[in-house]
C-alpha cells in the first residue's frame, strides 16, 4: 500500500494514496459531519458540512471529495469552519419543515443531531419558504419534500445503487426540488416500493407509511383473531432500535415484546420459508425433468417481482410461481389453521413484521386471498414494530426471552438463513441436492453462494446434473445478469434474485442508522451473521425435515406442489412494462 504523510490538527499521520480528506480524518479518529455522503454511492460535496481548511488552499474545501498529497496540513475543528458549518445548518433549516416533535425521525435525525450539537438558531434565516404537497400515493412510501434538504442521497440509492432512477433533481435553484419526472406522483412510476430511498435519507422527507394503529385497533377488537409471524432478519436488527450494536440476536426479547403486545398468537416465519423451499425446489426440479422455463428464479422478495414485471416483463414466465414466505405463512393460517380451529378466516387478522416495505406492496397485489380474503391483512416493518413496543410502554431490554408460539414453532436453520443474500438458494440446494442424490449431504453449508457480493456464481454437481447457479442482491446487478442471460452471455439454470442489496438485512424496513455507521460498518454481513450462526447452532438445518412442514403436507396439502398446494401457495405475475 502506497502512503503519504500529512498533518490533521498539528498531528503526523501516514495515510493511504488516493483517500480523500474525509476518510483520512476518519483513520485518524477524527469523525468530520456529513448530510449528504455515503460511502460508494453519493459522494458530491453538495451539502457543505464537511468543510476543513487545507492549509495553501483557497478557502475552505469540501472534505468528501479533496483528495490527500504528500504534506498536506488539515485543519478541521477551527472557529472558522465551526461558524460555517452552523451557517450552512441555519440555511438548510431556513427552507426546512421544523416540526420536529412530531417528525418520524425525531432522536434519529442527522441533521436534528448536527444542529444540536452547534448550537443552532433555527428562526436565524427568514424569508421565503417552498410549499410541497405530501406525496402518499404509495402504499409503501411516503414523501415530504417540505422537509426535503436537497442531499440527494435517496437520489443515488435508487439510481445507483439499485439501477431504477425513479426520482432525481427537478428544477433548478431554489426552485431545486426531489421528484419523478413530468411531477408524477410515486405510485405512477416503475418504483418497485425497495425503501433504499428511505434508510438513505438522513431527515424524514421519505418514510413508510405507518400501519401500526391498523394493528393495535385489530388486537383491541374482540372480534378479531390476531396473529403475527416474524421474518428471519428482525430478529438481526430490531435490537438495534432499543440501544443493542448491529449484530446482536434478540429473537427471545422479540418474541416476549410481541407477546405482551397482546396478539393471539406470535410465530415464526420460519417455518414457511421452509415452505417455500419444499414447494420451489420441487417447481424447479419438475422444470429440469419436464423442461419447463430455465433459469428459474426466485420469487421472495416483492421489490425484486415488481422489478421484474416492470423491467423485463419477457422474463416474468421464469419466476417461481411460489407465493414469498410472507404470504404464504398468512394463506396457511386461514386455511389450514383456521379450519383446525374452527376460526372465520374473515375474523383472522393476520400481520407480518418484516424489514421490507415492498412487502406494504406485496398483501395487496392480486392472487394473494387464497381463502377468498387477503393472505395478509397488514405488513409492518422492523420500525414500525419497535414504535409499537416503545408506544405500548415494554421495557425491551429488561425482557427475558421467550419461544414462538405453537404449532408454528418449528423452523430449520435453512429457514433462517433466508434474509441474508445467499441463503434462499443455500436452503433450495440443501433440499434439491439430498433429493437428487437420495442421500443425505455430508456438508451442508453452500459456501458460494453467501457473502454481500453484488453477483456470486457457483456450478455443483447433484447426481447427474451439472447444476449452474447464481446470486444476485440489488436491482442494479439483477438488470446486468439478466441481461447477460437473455443475450445468450450467461448460461445458469436457477437464480436468486434480492431487490435489497445484501438481502432482507437491509431492506428498506431496517432500523435507521446514520451515515456515520452505515459508511463504517458493513451492516449487511454483520446482521447475517446472526442468521448463518443461528443455523449453524440449529440441530434442524434441513427445510425438508422440519416436522411442522412435514405435518402440513400430510394433514393437509397432500404433497408439495399438488394441486391444492398450487391454489393455496402459488401466485401469478403481471407484465407491467415502463
Amino acid at each position: 500500500m502506497e502512503t503519504v504523510n500529512i498533518k490533521i490538527n498539528g498531528r503526523d499521520y501516514a495515510v493511504e494514496k488516493g483517500m480523500t480528506v474525509l476518510e483520512a480524518c476518519r483513520y485518524a479518529g477524527i469523525d468530520i459531519p456529513t448530510l449528504c455522503y455515503l460511502k460508494d454511492i453519493n459522494e458530491i460535496g453538495a451539502c457543505r458540512l464537511c468543510l476543513v481548511e487545507v492549509k495553501g488552499a483557497r478557502g475552505l474545501v469540501t472534505a468528501c471529495v479533496y483528495p490527500v498529497n504528500e504534506g498536506m496540513e488539515i485543519t478541521t475543528n477551527s472557529k472558522k469552519i465551526r461558524d460555517s458549518r452552523k451557517m450552512n445548518l441555519e440555511l438548510l433549516l431556513s427552507n426546512h419543515k421544523k416540526d420536529c416533535l412530531s417528525c418520524v425521525r425525531s432522536t434519529t435525525c442527522e441533521l436534528q443531531k448536527l444542529c444540536n450539537e452547534y448550537g443552532v438558531d433555527e428562526h436565524h434565516f427568514g424569508g421565503e419558504r417552498t410549499e410541497y404537497e405530501i406525496d402518499d400515493s404509495s402504499v409503501s412510501i411516503i414523501r415530504d419534500n417540505n422537509k426535503c434538504i436537497l442531499c440527494r442521497r435517496c437520489v443515488a440509492a435508487c439510481k445507483t445503487m439499485q439501477g431504477i432512477g425513479v426520482i432525481g433533481a427537478n428544477d433548478r435553484g431554489f426552485d431545486t426540488s426531489i421528484g419523478s419526472a413530468f411531477g408524477l406522483n410515486l405510485a405512477d412510476t416503475s418504483c418497485i416500493n425497495c425503501g433504499q430511498c428511505v434508510v438513505a435519507c438522513p431527515v424524514g422527507a421519505l418514510y413508510e407509511r405507518d400501519d401500526t394503529a391498523k394493528v393495535f385497533d385489530a388486537i383491541a377488537d374482540p372480534e378479531m383473531h390476531v396473529a403475527i409471524c416474524a421474518a428471519p432478519s428482525v430478529r438481526a436488527q430490531i435490537g438495534e432500535c432499543f440501544g443493542y450494536e448491529p449484530g446482536t440476536d434478540t429473537e427471545g426479547q422479540m418474541v416476549a415484546a410481541m407477546k405482551r403486545l397482546g396478539f393471539d398468537g406470535v410465530y415464526d416465519m420460519n417455518l414457511t420459508a421452509d415452505l417455500t423451499i419444499m414447494e420451489e425446489a420441487t417447481e424447479f426440479l419438475g422444470r429440469v425433468k419436464n423442461g419447463g422455463a430455465l433459469p428459474m428464479i426466485t420469487s421472495c422478495s416483492p421489490g425484486w417481482i415488481k422489478f421484474c414485471e416492470h423491467y423485463f416483463p419477457e422474463m416474468t414466465e421464469n419466476l417461481s410461481t411460489c407465493k414469498s414466505p410472507q404470504q404464504m405463512f398468512g394463506a396457511t393460517y386461514k386455511t389450514y389453521y383456521a379450519q383446525k380451529m374452527g376460526l372465520d378466516p374473515k375474523k383472522i387478522f393476520f400481520v407480518s413484521v418484516i424489514p421490507c416495505t415492498a412487502k406494504k406492496f406485496e398483501v395487496g397485489r392480486p392472487d394473494q386471498s387464497a381463502a377468498g380474503v387477503p393472505d395478509v391483512d397488514v405488513a409492518i416493518t422492523t420500525r414500525e414494530l419497535a414504535k409499537m413496543i416503545q408506544v405500548a410502554g415494554i421495557d425491551f431490554r429488561g425482557l427475558a426471552d421467550e419461544k414462538f408460539d405453537v404449532p408454528f414453532d418449528i423452523g430449520s436453520g435453512a429457514g433462517a438463513i433466508f434474509g441474508a443474500t445467499g441463503g434462499v438458494m443455500e436452503a433450495a440446494l440443501r433440499t434439491a441436492a439430498e433429493v437428487i442424490e437420495g442421500k443425505p449431504l455430508e456438508k451442508l453449508e453452500f459456501e458460494d453462494v453467501r457473502g454481500t457480493d453484488g453477483i456470486k456464481r457457483a456450478t455443483y454437481k447433484l447426481g447427474d446434473i451439472e447444476l449452474k447457479v447464481a446470486v444476485v442482491s440489488g436491482t442494479a446487478n439483477a438488470k446486468e445478469l439478466l441481461t447477460r442471460v437473455q443475450n445468450g452471455e450467461e448460461d445458469v439454470h436457477f437464480i436468486e434474485v434480492m431487490a435489497c442489496p445484501g438481502g432482507c438485512v437491509n431492506g428498506g424496513g431496517q432500523p435507521y442508522q446514520p451515515a456515520k455507521v452505515r459508511n463504517n460498518v458493513d451492516l449487511r454481513a454483520v446482521r447475517a451473521a446472526v442468521l448463518y450462526t443461528a443455523d449453524k447452532n440449529m440441530d434442524l438445518r434441513k427445510s425438508h425435515e422440519n416436522s411442522a412442514v412435514k405435518k402440513l403436507y400430510d394433514e393437509f396439502f397432500g404433497e408439495p406442489n399438488s394441486h391444492k398446494a398450487h391454489e393455496i401457495l402459488h401466485t401469478s405475475y403481471i407484465k407491467r412494462g415502463l
